[in-house]
């Protein structure tokens, strides 16, 4: 994809994952993406904190990309209670230590939104953090124009007058073209 530099920004965020113990016996760990870290540098499932049998891993580093023509998207992002960006992550089978792979980071809650419409990937909302979101809203103050609703003109011909003839019992024709077979018997009889 060709992108307009003026319209375009990118910074990279690290995601931090939480591990903590299930609270089923049908799983061991319960994982949900916690925490971003803006202008993070790369790390590949880094341990942060352990807390007993909970521990915080810096799972990877991502871009998040902000487009001009998504401004829309961004414009409902920031009006939400709590603005957030997305984590988009897939489950790799059979892996107990690493079990999801870090696929996107976005801002755009309509992005978000069609990834949560596969099963595949697992998505999780994180708040924004202060200078994520003083970023997201200059991109938006810059680039957003509100597009002017213009209500369609409807024509003014009267279409529902016009009768076509078929099954108007004002109009002669042949044959009854609605008129039951048994009916149609009846007559020839």
């Amino acid at each position: 994809m060709i992108h307009n530099p003026k319209k375009y920004r990118t910074m990279p965020v690290g995601v931090v994952l939480r591990r903590a113990p299930g609270v089923t016996r049908w799983a061991k760990w319960s994982w949900k993406a916690t925490s971003v870290l803006p202008g993070a540098g790369a790390a590949d499932w880094r341990e942060l904190r352990r807390d007993g049998d909970i521990v915080e891993y810096h799972a990877a580093t991502l871009p998040i990309e902000l487009h001009g023509a998504e401004t829309e998207a961004y414009v409902h992002g920031l009006g939400a209670d709590v603005p957030c960006v997305y984590v988009v992550m897939r489950p790799i089978a059979g892996k107990t230590d690493r079990p999801f792979e870090i696929a996107l980071v976005t801002a755009s809650p309509y992005e978000a939104q069609d990834y949560c419409d596969s099963a595949e990937e697992v998505v999780e909302k994180v708040a924004m953090t202060p200078g994520l979101l003083a970023w997201v809203h200059e991109f938006v103050e810059e680039f957003h124009h509100e597009e002017e609703f213009v209500k369609r003109r409807r024509d003014r011909l009267r279409v529902d007058r016009k009768q076509d003839g078929v099954g108007d019992p004002r109009i002669e024709k042949p044959a009854d073209v609605y008129a039951s077979p048994t009916l149609k018997r009846k007559r020839l009889a």
